[in-house]
């Protein structure tokens, strides 16, 4: 029987059946979100998770460039406010609203993306994430010294309904359920990416990057590809997030807060479909559960980000899966070795 090998010259491991097996629990869950309103929460908790899925959306694309690709990028939050500012300036220049804006940001957001992207064909390792680092400050400041046309330190106001078949959707419950359909779509097409050759393709990039152009890996335009899919990620993201606000500033976007956002993908699991989403929601939920204060939360966050690194470095996910599989399937082990008599072999046992 003849198996086909992917582009890393292993045998896939995963079937349809099983790929798809680790989306269903993401759905599951996003299900049961959906189901929240229904139990009459208070607007601060609807506030939090829609912050936290805004988050989320950004995060799947930051899975693709860091999980998928091997790169880790300290300037996501950058392009995330490349969408925002992109959404408020074609609503206060042009008239354009939010579902004209969504393509537009998505694609300039790319284009930075894949500007940014470009130094990482010759730079690597903590060279290029300095360099991220240094992409999130400099759009900061551009923004702050912008004058008018950026809105200078003070950033602009974004006022302009949402609207979905005539029901307007800033009603705070309808926007809650807009942004919990865009997570699930952001999802799943994380989840087709990953499965995908083009997935396959970034994972062997990542494990050996010699080996990959040996192969006839075009490396890179796939990491400038990687890029740019996590560019339209952020910059739906970014509309997201000013609609809902309704007013942005550069602070928003410098570099700090690309840094929380690497930290929720580390801490969630950048590999795994269900990393980002778990990412998301420990981090917006945390301080209010533990009832931290600002400066409380960042130590707490530090404390869990050199946990993750040191015990589980695939991430919370992985971890949990992992333990899960040694408990269910120890089990099944030791009861054989008892049927057996103690012994390794089944022959022997009939012995």
């Amino acid at each position: 029987m003849s198996h086909s090998r992917d582009v890393s010259g292993k045998y896939p491991s995963n079937s349809a059946a099983s790929a798809l097996r680790s989306l269903l629990p993401v759905l599951a869950v996003l299900m049961l979100i959906a189901l929240v309103p229904l139990l009459s929460p208070s607007n601060r908790f609807l506030s939090l998770t829609i912050s936290a899925g805004i988050n989320v959306i950004a995060l799947y694309g930051l899975s693709v460039l860091f999980g998928q690709t091997g790169i880790l990028s300290m300037g996501h939050a950058a392009l995330v406010g490349v969408g925002a500012y992109t959404a408020a300036v074609l609503a206060r220049d042009f008239g354009i609203g939010f579902w004209l804006a969504l393509p537009a940001a998505a694609l300039t957001s790319a284009l930075f993306a894949m500007i940014v992207g470009i130094p990482s064909l010759r730079v690597g390792g903590h060279h290029f994430v300095i360099m991220t680092f240094a992409f999130g400050q400099l759009l900061a400041i551009v923004l702050t010294n912008g004058g008018d046309y950026t809105g200078a330190a003070t950033g602009l106001d974004l006022v302009g309904p949402v609207t979905l078949f005539g029901a307007d959707m800033s009603d705070l419950t309808r926007y809650y359920l807009m942004v919990l359909a865009f997570v699930t779509t952001a999802a799943v097409a994380s989840w087709g990416i990953i499965n995908s050759s083009y997935g396959r393709t970034l994972r062997a990039i990542r494990e050996n990057e010699k080996l990959a152009a040996s192969l006839g890996i075009n490396v890179g335009r796939h990491k400038i590809g990687a890029f740019v899919v996590s560019g339209v990620f952020a910059g739906i993201s970014g509309v997201l997030l000013a609609y809902f606000l309704g007013h942005i500033s550069p602070t928003q976007f410098a570099s700090f807060p690309s840094i929380y956002l690497a930290l929720m993908v580390m801490i969630g699991g950048a590999r795994l479909i269900a990393g980002p989403l778990a990412g998301g929601v420990l981090v917006a939920f945390l301080p209010e559960v533990l009832n931290l204060d600002p400066v409380q939360s960042r130590i707490v966050y530090g404390i869990c980000l050199i946990a993750v690194i040191l015990l589980l470095p695939d991430g919370l996910i992985a971890g949990i899966s992992a333990a899960v599989r040694r408990v269910f399937v120890a089990k099944p082990k030791e009861q054989q070795g008892r049927t057996y008599g103690g012994s390794s072999k089944p022959s022997e046992a009939r012995r």
